[in-house]
């Protein structure tokens, strides 16, 4: 009756591991599987830029100097860093845009990711030019490598055009009262593209750009799209580019960058679909508000978010349309963990998203401690590619405007943490997507606790909030028996048990998970494990 609770045990205690496949093979051939690999909470989702991923900094300064011989990340260098991603629990990759850039009123010496300036075609920077090989074969390659090791690939759907793409077609893009194309929130170097026409109906000339890199990027073999800022696009829009997504493949997965504290569009000019509407057109998730954790100061806040998850969730399972919430913690879009709060910090994310009905969502050069901070920072460029002759960077955050350094730094025990709560996030996937989940009222507003529960498994998850001082917290566990087995999967201080209370004196940002598996008599039932709203006990 311990099945679970012994086969977690015995492979969170290997040192060896590597993640079960859940995708199928079929003669050779990958069969996509990301959307129910998504709303069933399984993803481990690490977003890449290839344009520094296995880039070659040789002299250390942290840029990528091509003049000089040093390499940027390309297509078919990516592949080498293939199988550490594999060990690491890594089942999907997010590749940030990697379309061509806008050059004209650009940001950074190589220009913004985002600025797409052409829907049908892949950054040239991102081509190997040692071999003979287009760079559209390159990123095929790389995709195929990536599904040979079980990694499914999603690409990044930028949501504006570069100043570039105006320029060559204004009729694509929405103009203000005086006639200038609208600048969308206050990213400069991209315009808002006229999605609706003065009718009300959409326009279909910018409707079939992104038709036509759903055309591509499914040649190329994606498994998905991320769709940025998805709010700015409306309701048909997104219904009929999923529709005409998944009538090549019912598996193609869509994740929306949006989030139920988002209340306003991108520009005056623009609209604004929020996202349970967008959940209804297709997307099979979505952000939630993960990217506030930092700020939430109770744990009724968080159980908050997660109550609002599990009713979504329901809603639509009534529907027969499964949906799930990225845990997006640390994106491109937020400063770096290690930043925030050191070490225990990341750890916390690390573990909430191990123990959480999510799915799990890195940035690379988390798993190591990057606290994205780069040598050559806001300085004057000696060359550049753009009309940008400024480094520009945002401070603790992923560089996505220059050629970079490959991300990563050299904290073994982060990475230790990392695999580890990988493989406990795969292995106990049931207990966290059937079981029901309880937050545990403490006596220190500073120590959030919970615990999921199903049959005769209990993951026991307590951590503080504080990332400064120590907190003194006593517990009370629910349905606690004093012959229940427990394994701490992680733990630096030493809780101390009496009878059914835990009393713990925890380091600052410390966060501690136990196994506990009941003890099983004629009198014990095991739980329903049907999944319920989070509630206080």
């Amino acid at each position: 009756m311990r099945n679970i609770f012994t086969k977690l045990v015995l492979l969170l205690s290997c040192a060896c591991f590597s993640a079960p496949s859940f995708a199928i093979m079929n003669n050779g051939v990958w069969i996509n599987d990301a959307r129910s690999l998504f709303v069933q909470n399984k993803a481990v989702i690490l977003g890449v830029n290839i344009r520094s991923f296995n880039a070659q900094d040789k002299n250390g300064n942290d840029i990528i100097e091509l003049e000089k011989g040093e390499v940027a990340g390309n297509f078919v260098n990516a592949v080498k860093r293939l199988d550490e991603l594999q060990k690491q629990g890594i089942n999907t990759i997010h590749l940030l845009p990697v379309t061509p850039v806008g050059k004209v009123k650009a940001i950074g010496t190589a220009g913004s990711l985002y600025a797409i300036s052409d829907f049908t075609k892949l950054n040239s920077q991102l081509d190997d030019t040692t071999n003979n090989m287009s760079v559209y074969d390159e990123a095929k390659l790389f995709i195929k490598e990536c599904h040979k090791r079980n990694i499914r690939v999603i690409f990044d759907l930028p949501s504006c055009g570069s100043y570039d793409m105006y320029l060559a077609n204004p009729n694509l893009f929405v103009k203000g009262a005086d006639g200038q194309p609208v600048v969308p929130s206050d990213w400069t170097d991209v315009r808002l593209f006229k999605v609706e026409n003065e009718d009300g109906r959409l326009n279909e000339e910018v409707f079939n750009l992104y038709k036509d890199y759903i055309t591509m990027v499914q040649k190329l073999g994606a498994d998905g799209i991320r769709a940025d800022v998805a709010t700015s696009k409306p309701f048909d829009f997104w219904k009929n580019l999923i529709n005409y997504a998944r009538r090549k493949d019912s598996q193609f997965l869509f994740i929306a960058e949006a989030s139920e504290s988002w209340c306003t569009p991108v520009a005056q000019n623009a609209p604004f679909t929020p996202y349970y509407k967008l959940l209804e057109a297709g997307f099979d998730g979505w952000y939630g508000s993960f990217f506030d954790f930092k700020d939430w100061e109770t744990a009724e806040r968080m159980e908050k978010e997660l109550s609002l998850i599990q009713s979504v969730r329901k809603d639509f399972a009534l529907k027969k349309q499964p949906k799930a919430v990225l845990g997006s913690f640390a994106t491109h879009d937020v400063v770096s963990p290690i930043m925030t709060g050191g070490m225990p910090y990341s750890n916390m994310i690390i573990w909430l998203q191990a123990t959480l009905p999510l799915n799990s969502y890195f940035l690379d050069g988390f798993q190591t401690g990057d606290a994205y901070q780069y040598k050559y920072a806001n300085q004057k460029a000696p060359k550049t590619y753009t009309d940008d002759d400024i480094y520009y960077v945002h401070n603790g955050k992923f560089d996505i405007f220059n050629f970079s350094r490959k991300p990563g730094a050299q904290n073994t025990d982060l990475l230790s943490d990392f695999v580890l709560g990988n493989r406990l996030k795969v292995m106990s996937n049931e207990i966290v997507n059937r079981g029901k989940l309880t937050f545990l009222k403490t006596n220190n507003p500073n120590v959030f606790a919970y615990q999921i529960n199903y049959k005769y498994s209990t993951i026991l998850v307590i951590f503080n909030k504080d990332l400064v001082y120590q907190s003194s917290a006593t517990i009370k566990l629910k349905d606690h028996e004093s012959s229940d087995m427990m394994f701490p999967v992680k733990s630096s201080s030493k809780p101390v048990m009496k009878k059914n209370k835990l009393v713990l004196d925890m380091l600052p940002g410390e966060t501690i998970v136990f196994l506990i598996s009941k003890t099983v008599d004629s009198k014990n039932k095991p739980q329903s494990g049907s999944a319920s709203n989070p509630v206080y006990k």
